[in-house]
């Protein structure tokens, strides 16, 4: 059951309070918003529908674009709205809808991501047991268990911070629903959720980083050690290129924003790197993977030529 509290709705404050800049921010967040879901629509339609990437690397690929989209409706929809309203409310429930999802799609984007270097290890140092050890099966289970793990972690976070007592400020320092701006309105003890956000998320989302390094360490050790023609490296180091752009895309910013304390003076810099990790970073990915993807591109041209 939700904590008792005098607080039923928070104001999100947004991105700016210069009510001159919404409408114009409004068109920008928009557009970015729209290019978004037809970019990453676009991969995901692809990747379904086009047999010859119906393989490992590109099924993850599928799960990426499609956490992406719903990664930026989490947050995007309700900041369009506070644009052009001048009541910026939610809810008490709203906002922890918001806080679980945002918190599940991240927390599942960033553990898919270290799947997606292990796919690239065994594609590249075990070629000849690529098709036996990634099946079809095993990367079902492995894409099931990422978001489950994402489900539950979030879920935690909700329940916890449903516990929390909130009976002063209702104003939200951000654009959307957070731990951390939350864990500044809170009265009383916050400790245990201070430590969560710490050690568990900080677990989540440092582990899989952990994992991916290892595997691209392992990578470059094995290519190192291969005698290989300058043809043959350059084809295994692009397979890996777009995805390792990826993950310091979407380490960076979130690395910034969870691994220092919670304070008021640090809430203007989070806000613009959420900006960064929730509206630039899920547009840039279709963009990194179609323009360095030869088999993505080709197969983007062969559905629009299906369309004409």
């Amino acid at each position: 059951m939700l904590n008792q509290t005098s607080v039923t709705e928070f104001l999100l404050l947004g991105v700016t309070d210069i009510q001159e800049l919404q409408p114009f921010l409004f068109v920008v967040f928009l557009t970015i918003y729209f290019a978004n879901v037809a970019g990453n629509g676009a991969i995901l339609m692809i990747v379904i529908s086009d047999p010859r990437l119906h393989s490992p690397m590109y099924f993850f690929l599928g799960n990426l674009s499609c956490l992406d989209i719903c990664y930026s409706t989490v947050t995007l929809p309700k900041m369009l709205e506070n644009f052009l309203s001048t009541h910026k409310a939610i809810s008490f429930v709203g906002c922890l809808s918001q806080l679980h999802f945002f918190h599940f799609l991240g927390s599942t984007e960033a553990m898919l991501l270290a799947v997606m270097a292990l796919d690239r290890f065994v594609a590249i140092c075990k070629p000849l047991r690529y098709t036996v050890i990634m099946n079809h099966q095993r990367c079902t289970q492995m894409a099931g268990t990422v978001w489950v793990i994402g489900f539950f972690h979030a879920l935690l976070h909700s329940i916890m911070t449903s516990h929390l007592n909130f009976c002063g400020s209702n104003q939200i320092h951000h654009f959307f629903c957070d731990i951390k701006p939350l864990l500044e309105l809170a009265c009383g003890n916050i400790e245990l959720n201070q430590w969560l956000l710490n050690t568990v998320t900080g677990t989540i989302g440092m582990g899989p980083f952990f994992l991916t390094l290892l595997s691209y360490f392992y990578i470059i050790i094995y290519l190192a050690f291969k005698m290989l023609s300058c043809s043959m490296l350059h084809r295994a180091l692009s397979t890996c290129a777009s995805h390792f752009m990826v993950v310091i895309l979407f380490y960076a910013p979130a690395v910034f924003t969870y691994m220092h304390p919670v304070s008021g003076s640090s809430m203007e810099q989070d806000r613009v790197i959420a900006i960064i990790y929730t509206v630039v970073t899920p547009v840039l990915n279709p963009l990194i993977y179609t323009l360095r993807n030869k088999e993505v591109r080709m197969a983007l041209i062969r559905m629009i030529r299906r369309k004409l």
